[in-house]
């Protein structure tokens, strides 16, 4: 905590350090002022050193998962080869006359499954990306290339081919993180086994040896480079929230607030700012970030490719009829899981070998890349929008608290709380419409069968539909009020705050002539006037400002 005793000199005014540009050896005196009050005033932000013990022990628990994978993998391999697997303790025992309910129950069991070995490659991918995405936020802020506080993680790099936080690690972590769900939709298979008297059969779910040993190292390599990004730079804040980064930039002269912003929003950056009067509405996160924009499309160009794949299995179908699936009695058109509907089509990948588990990679890899991909991307609607939320919340009653919890943050937000949801739950339905059965017998896998559902990919569509028209309305909802909209940008953020502190308000602070200001206050503000003209004052940081330190 800072005394409040200390006299008003002793404050550091980043203003100034921007309004005496004319004058450079009076700037040399105030930045050396400035660096000297800095290095005594440690605790000005929040280091958030809370969520840093929360992602490390994240990243820890993603590398035991994925160590256990790989040790679970290696002994199954060394015990029955590449097509080895493990047989669960998930037992039936059924006439063989009844293979239809067999299949069909067995197949419900099998997907239950899928959907939690889903949910757990989510929680260790997010845990992951976390930390990556800090040590990237950070290696770009001091490459003074840092504009938003959040990024496309995997499709933003710094700067060096070899860095860790480089474009090479980048589109590898992206591979590894496209191999992860590839990995966990081919772990599951079924394991057959005749009894004595072969009127009897014994199915067993089991688990592939190659595959969770894929998925353990795809996850343990992705710890790895994410552990050396992290060492690889200055983390300045472990916090996710704008607000203690914009701090933390400001606190260690890597930021300068600019003069006569006070009333300018994110969408303003790129014209020449000064004096204007408040707006009853603010723009979009569509118009004020760029790259929502191609991620919004790239997700509806994602809803367009899979609703093709619905009516190119049906032409199939058509067109080469000893490959459709078909029963007798007909089952219904319509499931929510897989059926040997008409509509549906299953073909043989040659060979339970490598090249053959090669293939199933390969054919399932590719389908399953631009939806693990648009999910990925898509975090950056969510955060942004989540980032302009808390914004916003300066104008209320209770006043906007700097201090997150990035557990919090995730499930008190719907829109990160749809999307943390979403992730699993689209690869497990995507995993109803391509389905890849893995076939053994005696705990070794002798056929692979692809099966892609016609009613299931419908399903999947739909649900890929919703979540982008989801994604769409709050990135095109204009919020109302007129409080600048900030999105997030650094540079905005450090225009509009000029009074930090744990509790902040915005709103009118000065009626000055010819023009009025606006800002925060560690205490509620009025509401700022229409009909006013703002272009804010040097005001500067008071001196019982509170200090935090988690």
């Amino acid at each position: 905590m800072v005394d409040s005793s200390t006299p008003p000199e002793q404050t550091w005014n980043p203003y100034n350090l921007h309004a005496c540009d004319a004058l450079p050896h009076r700037q040399d005196s105030l930045i050396s002022d400035a660096q000297s009050t800095v290095e005594s005033r440690t605790d000005f932000y929040d280091r958030s050193l809370t969520s840093r013990r929360y992602a490390l022990v994240g990243v820890a628990c993603s590398s035991i998962i994925s160590c256990l994978c790989i040790i679970v993998g290696i002994v199954t391999l060394a015990h029955h080869g590449v097509s080895g697997v493990t047989v669960t303790d998930m037992v039936f025992i059924e006439h063989t006359n009844a293979m239809i309910q067999i299949t069909q129950f067995d197949l419900r069991q099998r997907e239950i499954l899928a959907l939690v070995l889903n949910l757990i490659v989510t929680l260790c991918t997010e845990s992951i990306g976390f930390v990556h995405g800090i040590s990237l936020r950070s290696a770009l802020a001091s490459e003074s290339r840092l504009h938003f506080n959040t990024n496309l993680r995997l499709l933003t790099a710094a700067r060096g081919w070899y860095n860790p936080n480089g474009a090479l690690l980048n589109g590898i972590m992206a591979l590894l993180l496209v191999v992860s769900y590839t990995s966990s939709s081919v772990v599951l298979c079924y394991n057959l086994d005749f009894m004595s008297d072969h009127l009897d059969i014994t199915e067993s779910i089991a688990i592939a040896g190659l595959p969770l040993l894929s998925l353990g190292v795809a996850l343990l390599l992705q710890v790895v480079i994410t552990l050396s990004g992290m060492r690889a730079v200055k983390i300045l804040t472990w916090s996710s929230s704008p607000f203690d980064l914009t701090a933390a930039l400001i606190h260690h002269t890597q930021l300068a607030p600019v003069t006569f912003q006070c009333m300018r929003c994110v969408s303003d950056r790129d014209v020449e700012g000064g004096p204007t009067k408040p707006s009853e509405t603010q723009p979009s996160a569509w118009h004020a970030h760029p790259s929502i924009r191609k991620v919004i499309v790239s997700l509806w160009g994602i809803v367009v490719v899979y609703a093709g794949w619905a009516p190119l299995i049906m032409y199939i179908c058509d067109r080469y009829p000893s490959i459709r699936m078909s029963t007798n009695p007909p089952l219904p058109t319509w499931s929510f899981f897989p059926n040997k509907n008409p509509s549906s089509i299953a073909y043989f990948i040659p060979g339970p070998n490598m090249q053959g588990w090669i293939l199933v990679f390969v054919n399932l890899a590719v389908v399953q890349a631009p939806l693990t991909l648009g999910l990925h991307c898509s975090e950056l609607i969510t955060n942004t929008i989540r980032d302009e939320k808390r914004w916003r919340c300066a104008t209320r009653r209770e006043g906007l608290r700097v201090a997150t919890n990035p557990l919090k943050s995730i499930f008190t937000h719907p829109v990160c709380l749809v999307l943390f949801l979403a992730k699993p739950f689209l690869h497990w339905m995507f995993g109803f419409s391509f389905l890849v059965y893995s076939l053994a017998a005696d705990e070794t896998v002798e056929k692979f069968v692809v099966c892609m559902y016609t009613a299931q990919i419908w399903n999947f569509c739909i649900a890929l539909f919703l979540i982008s028209c989801f994604f769409t309305l709050f990135s095109l909802r204009r919020p109302r009020g007129p409080q600048p909209a900030t999105y997030g940008h650094i540079q905005t953020l450090a225009n509009l705050v000029d009074e930090w502190s744990p509790v902040m308000w915005w709103g009118h602070k000065q009626d000055q002539i010819p023009y009025c200001h606006a800002g925060t206050s560690g205490h509620p503000l009025p509401d700022v006037k229409m009909d006013c003209v703002y272009a804010g004052s040097v005001v500067e940081f008071p001196a019982s400002v509170s200090l935090r330190l988690s």
